[in-house]
């Protein structure tokens, strides 16, 4: 079964940007962004698109499937 993972933390981190400041951003709650994170929500398209934007790249290099 695939399970999508993502790099927002990376990404996050060579921006030195906290989760607080990406939620605000994109127009989120901190929790959001950590369940995101850690796998556990599969964020909106347009969630996604807001989130790969500020961090300055794309929905397809950010969000990913991987098989357990």
């Amino acid at each position: 079964m695939a399970v999508m993972t993502t790099k927002i933390k990376e990404y996050r981190a060579k921006l030195d940007m906290k989760q607080d400041t990406l939620a605000e951003l994109v127009g989120a709650r901190r929790e959001t962004i950590i369940r995101i994170e850690k796998g556990q929500y599969n964020p909106s398209l347009k969630l996604a698109m807001d989130i790969a934007k500020v961090l300055g790249t794309t929905v397809e290099e950010l969000f990913f499937f991987e098989e357990e």
